[in-house]
């Protein structure tokens, strides 16, 4: 019987046969929240988010703040996107933009007050790279002026590659950012022309290296497999300029969802181009082998990360945690999220701001905040979120920790989710314990899934195309 989670530095993807990818590879959330975001609701509104806030400090405790900021235009459209952005090359759009931030900002210091410490802050996007360097300058000046980022805090930004150099990397560190995010998808020349992303290899390779020699805590490599004119076998070539050339502190893999009902840039791409579901197995079992080899844990998901990474270090002490940007070392804590559609968590609360540049500009004019819609969450809300992130996190769900937490008797509460996991236990992905569940190191690989069973919202919700699958 396994008596901790540990899936180890070695363990590799050979146990993914056809026949249990094909089973598992199911639509399904990926939550970073739970309830997920498609649950939340226009009757939660400004009011009840400046509510929530204002409840923060109720009894003299409150959770630590992180802070989130959304930049979401970029110059030219990458035909697989389904993020939330914006396409210009009018530039003078950013310096607009950043007064509304600020009037976003000023409400949230009049209601919480100015000073409260960060120790963590993510730049995202889009891409917040589209902004200048004076741009940032006054973004990073607007936030010290009212939050304290404190000393040894993780400090993202995403970077497109496309629109920075050297000097504009000095002046990120100069900034105060110390993790870095490169987006790069792919390096076959073939691919990038189809989703719209021309990006030379080696001006990659010298921004990396510039970054290290800049001494950058974390610098991170996004991928994407299932992309147009991908091979399994162009794919192992990027894999291993990436494992063995970049070297990365982290990695992310991504599957790509072709989901152009949903998301107008897919309708570029020729479904005819797209690789075949055997071959995107492929490319994953060979991207997992690649990294392993190279050193990379598999920290879950889609990240893997080098043995002394915080992430890493992170997951071999239980210390993994789940935020709207995927793993993290930070522990829970209130996210303050600003900036068009970005999402927040404050409290039992989650909020999410207008989806139009229009709309969050109105909000702002009229001197509110600019969320839409959100989620109060009730007690069943919380105690399954907290089933799910465990699941997620640690691999391992002790029942105890749960009933005292949230005064309830596990077993009667789940009757029907454990016996639902009996199939899993039978396919190997879970065990059950008296007191605990645990999953495997081949559930690891499906983990989302076995979450699955414990979403209240998904057992009777059965459109879930809107969902990317799990590979």
């Amino acid at each position: 019987m396994i008596t901790k989670f540990d899936v180890s530095e070695n363990v590799g993807s050979t146990n993914l046969t056809p026949d249990i990818i094909n089973r598992f590879d199911i639509s399904g959330p990926r939550y970073t929240s739970y309830p997920t975001a498609d649950r939340f609701v226009e009757a939660f509104d400004d009011e009840q988010y400046k509510q929530a806030l204002t409840g923060r400090s109720v009894g003299g405790v409150a959770l630590p703040l992180s802070i989130y900021v959304h930049i979401p235009f970029c110059e030219s459209l990458c035909f697989y996107c389904a993020c939330n952005k914006i396409i210009t090359k009018r530039h003078e759009r950013g310096t607009e933009y950043l007064q509304y931030l600020r009037k976003e900002i000023d409400l949230h210091v009049a209601t919480i007050g100015a000073g409260h410490a960060i120790s963590q802050l993510h730049l995202g996007g889009g891409s917040p790279t589209f902004l200048n360097d004076d741009e940032l300058t006054e973004l990073m000046k607007m936030l010290r002026e009212n939050f304290l980022l404190v000393p040894g805090g993780e400090y993202s930004i995403e970077i497109d590659p496309r629109t920075v150099d050297e000097k504009r990397l000095a002046h990120f560190a100069q900034l105060g950012f110390n993790r870095l995010s490169f987006g790069v998808q792919d390096f076959d020349a073939d691919v990038q022309k189809a989703v719209h992303r021309i990006q030379p290899v080696d001006e990659v390779f010298n921004l990396v290296d510039e970054a290290r020699r800049l001494g950058f805590d974390s610098i991170n490599v996004d991928l994407i497999y299932g992309l147009p004119k991908q091979t399994p076998e162009s794919f192992a070539r990027t894999i291993s300029q990436v494992s063995k050339l970049i070297k990365p502190d982290r990695i992310a893999l991504y599957a790509y969802a072709h989901l152009p009902e949903r998301f107008k840039p897919q309708r570029h791409i020729d479904a005819a181009d797209l690789p075949s579901a055997q071959e995107k197995v492929t490319m994953l079992s060979n991207a997992m082998d690649a990294f392993l080899a190279s050193g990379y844990v598999y920290i879950g998901m889609d990240h893997f990360a080098l043995p002394n990474d915080e992430l890493a270090v992170a997951k071999r002490q239980g210390r993994l945690h789940r935020n709207f940007q995927g793993y993290s070392t930070q522990p829970e804590c209130d996210l303050i999220s600003l900036g068009v559609s970005a999402i927040g968590r404050v409290g039992a609360t989650y909020s999410q701001n207008a989806k139009t540049v229009e709309e969050y500009y109105g909000y702002l004019d009229q001197g509110r905040f600019p969320v839409v819609r959100g989620l109060a969450l009730s007690h069943d809300d919380l105690v399954r979120r907290a089933v799910i992130m465990a699941l997620m996190c640690q691999g391992r769900l002790q029942y105890e920790s749960i009933e005292s937490s949230y005064l309830i008797d596990f077993k009667t509460y789940f009757s029907k989710e454990l016996d639902a996991l009996q199939s899993l236990v039978s396919d190997g992905l879970v065990e059950v314990e008296d007191n605990a569940i645990q999953v495997t190191s081949l559930g690891w690989f499906f983990v989302r899934g076995i979450a699955m069973l414990f979403d209240r919202y998904l057992q009777s919700d059965k459109n879930r195309t809107k969902f990317s699958k799990i590979i």
